[in-house]
């Protein structure tokens, strides 16, 4: 160190850091005013000794007593960040493992549109009558006497439930019968179903003579006559309802489609009713497949008399 003295004479004073600490009180000395330097410094705001690696998790300054609302405002922000960094880690963990794409997809939700109701016409109902009477050969089913007459007979067989098709509780157990095609028809329709839906189809309605007929126009203004040129198909067993309360969507969907096409092959006449809910629907005896030519029993052959043999022996 060179200090000048202002003189003339270009005199200076020459002092080496090992004389200024050549005594204890001179070392002293110098080591107070290096602290005094250094503690401006470290009471400066923003400084810290030690600074945290990830400022995500760095500690959250407790706030008094005074202010609970605060405290409690300051741990929810500390909580959502601690979150939003794992959430940033474990994707990027993701993205770096070979084989895994993260890929997000907004696929539209489409609709599948219902075909229009197979509502019925009058024009319908007079050819379920015609068909009935004239290409089938039915006749109509007077009272209960005749339906059960034709039960013994079997001309009428019962209503074919299973797992995949139900007959409503209510209807009585003598009219839970209908016409052997018809039968063919709920069987084939609902093991269709149920292997595509996994649930049984329900019919509310099948055989009904005429007098119960007429009993019903009583109670339901929307039955058909029971007496008449044009009367319900019902009172000859050829006709069933089957009920719509309780199908999806889909399976409204499938229903139409389905029917229609067997109404336009010329098997059914199908009525969609709303008051009662239900799909309407006559079968023709045409539904049942025809028979092969030749495919008829084998005529029984009636035994000769031996006389008989002798005389055309002879």
């Amino acid at each position: 160190m060179r200090v000048d003295t202002g003189t003339g004479t270009g005199m200076a004073l020459h002092w080496s850091c090992s004389e200024i600490l050549r005594t204890p009180l001179m070392r002293r000395t110098a080591f107070m005013v290096l602290v005094l330097m250094v503690l401006p410094v470290a009471g400066a705001p923003g400084w810290s000794a030690v600074r945290p690696k990830h400022p995500a998790k760095a500690a959250v300054p407790q706030a008094s007593s005074d202010s609970p609302s605060k405290n409690d405002s300051l741990t929810k922000k500390h909580r959502k960040a601690l979150k939003k960094a794992e959430r940033a880690r474990r994707h990027a963990t993701a993205r770096k493992k070979p084989g895994i794409a993260v890929l997000r997809v907004n696929l539209p939700r489409t609709r599948v549109p219902l075909p229009p109701p197979l509502r019925g016409s009058y024009a319908s109902l007079e050819r379920q009558n015609l068909r009935a009477e004239e290409v089938d050969g039915l006749e109509r089913i007077e009272d209960e006497d005749d339906l059960a007459d034709r039960i013994a007979r079997k001309v009428l067989v019962p209503v074919p439930a299973s797992g995949a098709l139900a007959v409503n509780g209510e209807l009585p157990e003598n009219h839970r019968y209908c016409r052997p095609w018809t039968a063919r028809f709920l069987s084939d329709l609902s093991r269709v179903h149920g292997a595509l839906f996994h649930k049984p189809l329900v019919v509310t309605s099948a055989v009904r003579p005429v007098d119960y007929q007429k009993q019903l126009m009583e109670t339901n203004g929307n039955a058909t006559a029971a007496e008449g040129e044009i009367v319900s198909p019902h009172v000859t067993g050829a006709t069933i309802d089957i009920a719509k309360q309780g199908l999806t969507r889909q399976e409204m969907s499938w229903m139409r489609a389905r029917l229609l096409a067997l109404e336009k092959a010329g098997k059914i006449d199908v009525e969609e009713e709303f008051q009662q809910a239900c799909f309407h629907i006559t079968v023709y005896k045409s539904y049942l497949p025809a028979e092969p030519a030749g495919s008829g029993k084998p005529k029984r052959r009636v035994p000769v008399p031996p006389a008989q043999m002798a005389a055309r022996g002879r």
